[in-house]
């Protein structure tokens, strides 16, 4: 029972570690189109900031993101080079722009030579990752996830409530908002999570759905902003 209890307790170390905003993989330095649309005034206020990130965690990482993220888990789990390779180029066909693209795979670039330089259990070679044809962030996050043992129910929502917290705090400083307007929208929004996660492991590959285009069409008007704080 105390082993248990041991190996349950580092797994949600592990996990904490993986959803840290100190892990050295540039999440900091992305918008996904959130500063794009301050510039042109759709966001302006917290309710507004909010209203966007609900509508991209919705209608985007919900339906797209979480699913394949769960898909790339289970393809590490059972060591499916072909899956992996399929699931890894779908996301990537997802991101509808250069920045977009950019940043997923400058993500997967940077947490895969992390995942390489430390020095932890493994119970797959790095070289497996390595192998993918340019490792998407979520390829080489799930592989972390199942290197280390970590529940993939309790992963996921890690995963997500990182890229949520990332959003909140880009509006932070691109809207800007107050601290306190930010822990509301993480509160609200925050509370989503456990369904999506649900959600995710039960979509059907014919469920999957990216539609957002005024989503894409900020994202690609950050593409030649003039001025701006991150690089998408």
């Amino acid at each position: 029972m105390r082993t248990d209890r041991h190996h349950a307790a580092l797994g949600l170390a592990r996990l904490l570690q993986l959803a840290s905003p100190t892990l050295p993989v540039g999440a900091y330095s992305y918008s996904q189109g959130l500063e794009s649309a301050c510039d042109d005034g759709s966001i302006h206020d917290a309710r507004s900031a909010q209203a966007w990130i609900s509508a991209a965690l919705h209608f985007g990482v919900a339906r797209m993101e979480a699913p394949i993220w769960v898909r790339l888990h289970a393809a590490w789990s059972a060591q499916d080079a072909l899956q992996l390779a399929h699931w890894n180029a779908w996301f990537l066909a997802t991101r509808e722009t250069a920045e977009l693209r950019a940043e997923t795979t400058q993500m997967g670039w940077s947490l895969t030579n992390l995942l390489a330089a430390l020095d932890a259990p493994q119970t797959m070679p790095i070289a497996a990752l390595q192998q993918l044809d340019t490792p998407s962030f979520p390829a080489a996050y799930t592989f972390a996830v199942v290197q280390w043992a970590i529940p993939a129910e309790d992963a996921l929502l890690a995963y997500l409530w990182a890229w949520l917290e990332n959003q909140v705090m880009a509006a932070l400083k691109a809207v800007p908002l107050g601290q306190t307007d930010g822990q509301k929208i993480l509160l609200t929004l925050g509370a989503a999570l456990p369904q999506v996660v649900t959600q995710a492991f039960a979509m059907p590959d014919d469920g999957l759905a990216n539609f957002l285009p005024g989503f894409a069409i900020r994202c690609s008007q950050h593409e030649t902003q003039y001025s701006r704080l991150f690089r998408s």
